[in-house]
This record gives structure tokens, sequence and C-alpha cells, in this order.
């Protein structure tokens, strides 16, 4: 690449992903040699670009983090993503980012080109969010969120307080690995060390969290899982004080084909019938959960539930004997 300016914008373009370049891979990827390589990031750090470099046979370029936040290029995708992120932010998701995200986002959406501009307005304008359930959900703390992500990316352990469903507070040394978001809430799927297993904890339920330094060994979840599916099966399975169990009139090979793992656990009985194992932290919620179930199902307990589906039944009723199919 014979322009040194678009050479320069595109080896930034580079060094912004999280990873090392050796001078090799730059100049094989730019068309220049190494020394042109070496000169370019020299120019990089004179317009205040920390571009960190390692010697060896494992070495390499990286940018790192400086005193202050340099410009950073945003391709299209990267750049509607973020707009929409901000938008999502806005409305409350995390506490306290509420208005440091209107700001990112009127920054943002004032240098978006035309093309961007529409596409992040008709996707905003076309989705919806829902409220919650039962009232205002507790919000993650921004900060606790921010060091946890960043231990999962270094794989580094983490010492942090966790208050559990019950109220009982009690310290945790974990290795994160993903943060994941269900609804407005944020969960962390993490390697407990203390216990020697993987758990999901609720964000907004972690107090004090403090980095160690020290990193983990890379580890991947049980059966090659990806964090997603790990935890919505631990939602389904092992969420809420109150616990359901339901038994379905079909094989659990056939429920699993209209079950999701956030509807429950399904444990097989037989080639024509299984138990759906659900829970919850509202009665209420948790009817809505099984009037879902596309399957002929017998509530077995808890007996409160049942006056739940009834009412729900009964409305359902009431609103179809009244309803009048246009001529």
């Amino acid at each position: 690449m014979r322009d040194p300016s678009g050479r320069l914008l595109q080896l930034l373009s580079l060094l912004q992903t999280p990873r090392d370049w050796s001078g090799t891979e730059l100049a094989g990827r730019l068309g220049v040699t190494a020394r042109t390589i070496r000169r370019d990031i020299d120019r990089l750090r004179d317009l205040g670009y920390p571009v960190h470099a390692t010697h060896g046979n494992t070495g390499g370029y990286r940018l790192t983090a400086g005193t202050a936040m340099p410009p950073l290029l945003l391709d299209d995708d990267e750049a509607t993503a973020i707009a929409i992120g901000l938008r999502t932010a806005a409305a409350g998701a995390v506490t306290g980012i509420e208005d440091a995200s209107l700001r990112a986002l009127a920054k943002l959406e004032q240098v978006l080109p035309r093309r961007l501009r529409h596409r992040v307005a008709a996707l905003t304008e076309a989705a919806v969010s829902l409220p919650p359930q039962d009232g205002a959900l507790p919000a993650a703390d921004p900060a606790v969120l921010a060091l946890l992500a960043a231990a999962c990316v270094t794989r580094e352990t983490v010492r942090f307080t966790y208050t559990d469903a019950g109220g009982r507070e009690t310290r945790r040394l974990a290795q994160p690995h993903r943060l994941v978001t269900a609804g407005r809430r944020w969960y962390l799927v993490a390697h407990d060390e203390d216990r020697a297993g993987w758990r999901t904890f609720r964000a907004d339920r972690i107090t004090g969290p403090q980095r160690t330094g020290t990193r983990g060994p890379e580890r991947a979840l049980p059966g090659g899982a990806d964090a997603a599916s790990w935890a919505m099966d631990a939602l389904a399975g092992g969420s809420g004080t109150i616990k359901a169990r339901l038994l379905l009139h079909v094989s659990a090979e056939d429920a699993a084909e209209h079950v999701t793992a956030w509807q429950g656990v399904l444990e097989p009985l037989d080639d024509r019938s299984c138990l759906l194992h659900t829970r919850s932290d509202s009665m209420r919620f948790l009817a809505y959960r099984v009037t879902l179930l596309p399957l002929a199902y017998t509530l077995l307990d808890p007996p409160e539930l049942a006056g739940h589906l009834a009412a729900i039944a009964g409305r359902a009723s009431r609103a179809v004997r009244s309803f009048t199919a246009p001529p």
C-alpha cells in the first residue's frame, strides 16, 4: 500500500483487534516491508496511540491502554452495534450509566454516515422491550460488570461476596468465563475455584469484587456448551425459590423439541411421559411460563400454582366466549 495515510489507518484498524500481531504478519497484510511497519508504529506512537511491542518468537505488536483514550476506527457493523447497545443501555438495564449512554450516543450519531443512521433508527424503532414481570428489577453495577468483563478476557480469578436468593452471603473465589444477559438481568458464568465446579451468578448480587492478579487455566464448559446455553440451563433448573413439577404426556425426546431450556429441565420416565422441573422467584410468572407449554401436562406440585393457572384459564375462556368474529 503506497498511500502512507491510508496504510496508517489500516494498520491502526488491525492493531485495535485484541491480539498480538507480528511484524511479518502486518507487513504481509499491508504489502510493505517489516522496516516500513516499524516506522508506521513509531508514527502511531507519536500520535498518542500506545503500541506495545514484545520480542521473541511469540512477540509482536499490540495496542494497549494509555493515559487517554485515542480515536477508534469502527467498521459499519461495529458502529451500528455500538449505537444500538448505547440505546439499550440508556433504558436503564445497568445502574448509573443512562446519562453517560445518552451522551455517548449523541456523539456517535453526530458522526454516523447517513446510511448507518437510517439503519440504527430502523432497528431501534422496530424493536421493543418487555417490561419486568414483577416490577423494577435490580440493576447491575457498571463497575462490577467492567471488572468481571476484564477478568473474563484475561482469565484472572476474582474474589467477591455473593448474596443468594435467601439473603445468605458467602465469599467466592472464581475464574470468570463469560457475562450473559437474559432479559434485564446480567449473569456471570464462572468456575468456582473453592467448590471446583461451574456456577452461574446474578451480577446484581455480586459485591466487592477484587482481582487477584492470578490467571487460571483456559477452561471450556462441560460438554463443549456455549455460555448462553449453559446459563439458560442453570436458570431454568436452579434459579428461583419456588419449585414446580409437571408431568408431560409425551416422551422426553418429543418434549425436547418443544420445551426450551428457559422453561425447565426434563427428566425421562418412559416412552409416553416425562417430568418437567422448573423454578421461579414469582408464582405468577411461573404460571405464565407453564401456560406457554404447547404440550398436554398435569400439575404435580406445588398446589398453590393451580390457582394461578385456573385464573389464567378463566380469563382466556371469558375472552373467547365474548369474542365476535368479523363478518
